[in-house]
């Protein structure tokens, strides 16, 4: 290996970490909010990919009834809990279920966008509320069950959301055309305008979130239901909207992951398997609470992925799965047992 290729390799770690990262984020979120490990986070990755190819084909994306069918059980749920008494919030149950469904229908059923960016935000629209639905319906029933329980439901959640991708979409891959077809030449190596786009846009995501969890009301709720779930209930904070924000800020990065990752690869109806599957070994790395350290574990996943193509071409998923054994080991030796007395 020279120099160049070392570069180049180097290159395609870099924007694959930075698509892991944003996978990392996410799952960190949702776990740290709800104690939900979001096993489908990459099938909304897929569904984003998918649904942008399908706009670029003229086609109306299938996801589209699948999201109107689950906002009607949602408000049907919702109607189910009100009259037995329950407290249920009208204005989150009805942007939820009602305005961002009812956008994205009007979009893809009668504007129909031809421009990139149109296309891109019909996406965002329609991906986007399927994760707080998602939580209505799969997991704030089970609010209160132990991380294992959820744990099952999300890979049978999985299973369920993979098959309905196939249904919908079809086992034909789909490639996306490039936001930006720029290309750039840095110490010799030439870099494509996408490899820039997914770069950019993950560091102005991420920066958003920073900002988000810092600087506003919201964010500093989530962040208290984070660190004490019973204590922000306490505090007047509503935790139930909490797992409704979470899920959507998860299902947005999903979306936007989607819409980076399809002009650059082949994406099929479980490509986004894989791709949630190393976001959550980097977000292991964080120890699924730390944003920091994810970020840097999904450096890690993608370097280490680019340079292990290369020498073990064959075993490349098996030594970025195998990452999680040794960080697993050194977070048991550091961590201290508490008994239940304690």
């Amino acid at each position: 290996m020279d120099l160049q290729i070392a570069l180049f390799l180097a290159q395609d770690g870099i924007v694959n970490g930075a698509v892991y990262a944003l996978m990392a984020l996410a799952l960190v979120l949702v776990f740290s909010v709800t104690r939900v490990i979001f096993v489908p986070q990459g099938e909304l990755v897929a569904y984003a990919a998918l649904s942008m190819a399908a706009l670029q084909a003229g086609a109306t994306p299938g996801i589209l009834w699948l999201l109107l069918a689950m906002a009607a059980a949602v408000l049907l749920l919702e109607l189910w809990r009100w009259r037995r008494g329950a407290t249920v919030d009208p204005w989150a149950t009805a942007l939820w279920c009602v305005v961002l469904p009812g956008l994205a229908a009007a979009l893809l059923l009668g504007w129909r966008p031809t421009s990139l960016l149109g296309q891109a935000v019909a996406v965002l629209l329609l991906v986007t509320p399927l994760g707080p639905l998602t939580y209505r319906l799969a997991f704030r029933p089970l609010a209160h069950a132990t991380v294992l329980v959820l744990l099952i439901v999300s890979v049978a959640l999985h299973g369920v959301l993979m098959g309905l991708g196939l249904w919908l979409f079809g086992a034909e891959g789909s490639r996306t055309p490039a936001f930006s077809e720029a290309r750039l030449e840095l110490a010799g190596i030439p870099v494509p305008g996408q490899a820039l786009v997914v770069v950019g846009v993950t560091v102005l995501l991420v920066l958003a979130m920073f900002a988000f969890f810092e600087r506003t009301l919201l964010g500093k709720a989530l962040r208290a239901t984070a660190i004490n779930r019973v204590g922000a209930r306490l505090m007047g904070i509503p935790t139930e909207l909490s797992g409704d924000l979470s899920f959507a800020l998860a299902a947005l990065i999903g979306a936007v992951s989607g819409l980076l990752i399809a002009p650059i690869t082949t994406i099929y109806y479980d490509t986004g398997f894989l791709v949630g599957l190393k976001g959550f070994v980097a977000a292991i790395v964080g120890g699924l609470a730390s944003y920091p350290l994810a970020l840097l574990g999904a450096v890690l996943v993608g370097q280490l992925e680019a340079f292990a193509s290369f020498w073990a071409s064959a075993f490349k998923e098996v030594l970025v799965f195998t990452l999680i054994i040794p960080v697993l080991l050194w977070r048991s030796l550091r961590s201290h047992h508490v008994e239940e007395e304690e």
